[in-house]
């Protein structure tokens, strides 16, 4: 029986899974994807496969499914229906793992434990990453589970990139830029060899802009410095999150406006943003469509910031070589794509309007002094080989301890 890899992006309603096979010398083969969504209120089940057929379409009255341990219930009958057994282990997106973890983790109810004093950091993710893992710990404790941070990849930043100024004590108790979207970074600096090897080893700023927004400066495929910090509020205007603030703001909040903490958190998690801008939606697609002049501001917004971080990424790396676009809005928005290029014009960035239109792989003229590209990223790819090299390595020490 062949070994095969699930892969969890759980959220507040939904869990995102996808099975991976492992071939001959452990390359990863994708068998399908799903999601059950509307957990709660109208549990529904969806997975295609690999050539996009249906395999399971079915919906369940809300009492049947009523939370995070019944739908993976639905979803590990439906995949032990498709292959015969349980997977050999689950890898999770966890997207805060603070100052203790730097690499994905097999977990334990220690690891659940402190993973979970960093949920305050990310509230809309954290323990919506962790409920289904503290699940089948529950169900299926044999089963082995890795948790993959988004905010590993930017831990080997300088310290000096990681610093607030504020006293010691705050940095030693974990207060420090971490970044975020860290896998899909990753990813992207896997690709850049295949893609780009040109720039491979270059000074890339990578833009990745979906509903959660962050861009990264990658030199030679390690990140130096992240728009996002301590939470996932910082940088890049959001779907619903502001991005940079003045900390002034939330004492304002709290002291002039009569707001408590939660109602400051609340304003910030879900209504700011492009929503907060518009006031028509936190859709990049129907702030396009739309002929509301807020659509235009908060889009001339959004794409006003990303340039702006552009620069100062730039800076870090003390000059640029390419930028990268990635995530659903960078991979799917040629118009987002334009503006922003045309506000690097001074960069020397000068786009293919032909090839920027396709969304291909190079969307920069030849004559471009940096050059601008398209990479799709794959998050889940990404922590299905994290997940399986842990389990590699856990094998190995379990080998060498019966020797000793």
């Amino acid at each position: 029986m062949s070994e095969t890899i699930l892969v969890v992006n759980a959220g507040s309603s939904s869990i995102k899974f996808q099975l991976f096979s492992v071939a001959a010398s452990d390359q990863l083969q994708r068998r399908l994807k799903g999601q059950i969504e509307s957990i709660g209120v109208r549990p529904h089940l969806i997975a295609r496969g690999i050539g996009g057929e249906t395999l399971i379409d079915e919906a369940w009255p809300t009492g049947e499914v009523a939370g995070v341990p019944g739908a993976l219930d639905k979803v590990v009958a439906f995949l032990r229906a498709q292959i015969g057994s349980l997977p050999t282990a689950i890898g999770h997106r966890v997207v805060h793992g603070g100052p203790d973890y730097s690499e994905p983790t097999l977990t334990d109810d220690a690891v659940l434990k402190r993973l979970e004093a960093f949920s305050p950091l990310a509230p809309l993710h954290q323990p919506n990453n962790l409920a289904p893992i503290r699940a089948v710990r529950q169900r299926q404790p044999q089963l082995p589970q890795v948790a993959c941070f988004d905010t590993a990849f930017h831990r080997g930043h300088p310290e000096i990139a990681d610093r607030y100024a504020l006293p010691e004590r705050f940095y030693q108790e974990g207060v420090r830029r971490y970044g975020f979207h860290g896998l899909s970074y990753e990813y992207v600096a896997s690709q850049l060899p295949n893609v780009a090897p040109d720039i491979a080893q270059g000074r890339v700023v990578v833009a990745h802009l979906g509903s959660g927004a962050s861009m990264c400066a990658m030199h030679a495929g390690k990140s130096l410095e992240s728009t996002m910090g301590f939470t996932a509020l910082d940088g890049l205007p959001m779907g619903t999150r502001p991005g940079q603030l003045d900390a002034g703001i939330a004492l304002y909040l709290l002291t002039e406006k009569g707001m408590s903490a939660g109602d400051i958190e609340h304003l910030f998690y879900h209504d700011c943003g492009l929503k907060g801008l518009s006031g028509v939606s936190n859709d990049v697609r129907d702030l396009l469509a739309s002929s509301d002049p807020r659509a235009k501001l908060a889009l001339d917004y959004f794409v006003y910031r990303i340039a702006l971080f552009a620069g100062m990424l730039a800076a870090a790396m003390e000059g640029i070589d390419a930028f990268v676009f990635t995530a659903g809005v960078g991979e799917n928005a040629p118009d987002i794509r334009n503006a922003v290029a045309q506000r690097l014009s001074w960069l020397g960035l000068k786009l293919d309007p032909e090839a920027n239109a396709k969304g291909a792989g190079r969307i920069s003229c030849q004559g471009s002094r940096v050059g601008c590209y398209v990479i799709p990223t794959d998050e889940e790819l990404m922590i299905a080989r994290h997940t399986l090299r842990v389990l590699r390595a856990q094998a190995t020490t379990l080998l060498e301890e019966k020797h000793a």
